[in-house]
């Protein structure tokens, strides 16, 4: 469900005062009755208001399906040398894509549920609890026969990542049927956000389901293995909200090579409009992006500076904070602008999820970049 500037400016006003007249909110916004009454009727269609008194559904809900595991983090003291052993230092914390996009979203202010499956291990109880603690409704996760997944990345001296292995046994193992239970709460999101770690046969599902409500669905291609298996499901019949790849991934996704010009990727941007993808918006590591709107051009954003001591979690900030700006209200350039901005705080912080985001902090560093170096 996507409110437009009027339509958020009056859950505002309704907000302070439930029994608030038509009148009452045209006086308030300089509009006229007959303006106002079209835009509740609309709010009464979208199912943002309930009724007479205009009791109001939970506002900009995002349901996040993805991947849930444990992040092992190992960083090494010194250059790497391969094929013997370094000294260095490593951490474990809460992890995975979809989750990682959840807690971040959640920290920002946006009520967030999310679906995905951990085991019936200590691991799976005490991510659980991290995630819960972050804020995250966690209500509609699966609980599998499979272990916790885990994720251990090994960082090099600078904090780029080197290689990680992942083990998602439990989240490949999610099947479309394990939505079920969470079917009415997908249809009645603001906005879906999928995580490509999830099988082609549960991706097509849930994209079914939010097609089938009008729900915005924005997913996050995550590797070129998993970007290759998204190709199928990007059709102008199912339409896609925003896909967001870096460029190998978008060579992945629509099956050639893609030049590094700007050029170049605003080409391979409009085969993905002509699949149903509204906004393609394509990381270009430490360029920045490319964000392309299908009819209304591209714009090339810049990524922040940033004293960089993680990378791990970048991506993931870069999405949830994008989500979290579409729903309060800015234009995905600008929206775009905030990704970038929260993705400069994370790489700034030894944290996956930096912890202390707010909307604030965010904020803040888009005034004065600087702040992104803290």
């Amino acid at each position: 469900m996507m409110l437009t500037q009027r339509e958020r400016e009056i859950i505002t006003l309704l907000r302070r005062d439930p029994l608030a007249g038509p009148q009452a909110i045209a006086d308030a916004l300089g509009s006229t009755r007959a303006a106002v009454n079209v835009h509740l009727s609309n709010l009464g269609k979208k199912g943002a208001i309930l009724g007479r008194g205009y009791i109001l559904r939970q506002e900009n809900a995002v349901v996040v399906i993805g991947g849930a595991n444990v992040d092992i983090k190992v960083r090494s003291l010194a250059p790497l040398q391969h094929r013997t052993s370094n000294p260095g230092r490593s951490n474990t914390a809460p992890g995975g894509v979809g989750r990682n996009i959840a807690e971040n979203l959640a920290r920002l202010g946006t009520p967030t549920h999310l679906i995905a499956a951990v085991g019936h291990d200590a691991a799976g109880e005490r991510l659980l609890s991290d995630t819960q603690a972050a804020g995250v409704r966690i209500d509609h996760v699966h609980r599998s026969a499979h272990p916790t997944g885990t994720y251990t990345a090994v960082l090099d001296a600078d904090g780029d990542m080197v290689v990680a292995i992942a083990d998602m046994a439990a989240t490949d193992g999610l099947a479309p049927q394990d939505l079920d239970h969470g079917r009415e709460l997908i249809a009645n999101a603001s906005l879906l956000v999928l995580d490509g770690n999830l099988s082609a046969e549960v991706l097509a599902y849930a994209t079914e389901i939010a097609h089938a409500a009008d729900v915005p669905t924005v997913i996050d291609p995550v590797s070129v293995p998993k970007a290759a298996l998204l190709a199928p499901l990007l059709t102008s019949e199912r339409p896609i909200f925003a896909i967001t790849p870096n460029l190998e991934e978008l060579e992945a996704i629509i099956g050639r090579p893609v030049g590094r010009a700007e050029k170049d990727v605003v080409q391979a941007a409009a085969v993905l409009h002509e699949r149903g993808v509204q906004h393609a918006w394509v990381r270009l590591g430490g360029r920045g992006s490319l964000l392309s709107t299908v009819n209304e051009g591209h714009t090339f954003l810049t990524a922040p500076p940033a004293d960089v001591r993680d990378v791990t979690g970048a991506g993931d900030a870069m999405l949830g904070a994008f989500v979290h700006a579409l729903l309060t209200g800015s234009d995905p350039v600008d929206a775009a602008r905030y990704g970038h901005a929260a993705a400069g705080l994370t790489v700034a912080s030894a944290a996956t999820v930096r912890p202390d985001l707010t909307s604030r902090l965010v904020e803040d560093a888009l005034n004065d970049p600087t702040r992104s170096q803290t």
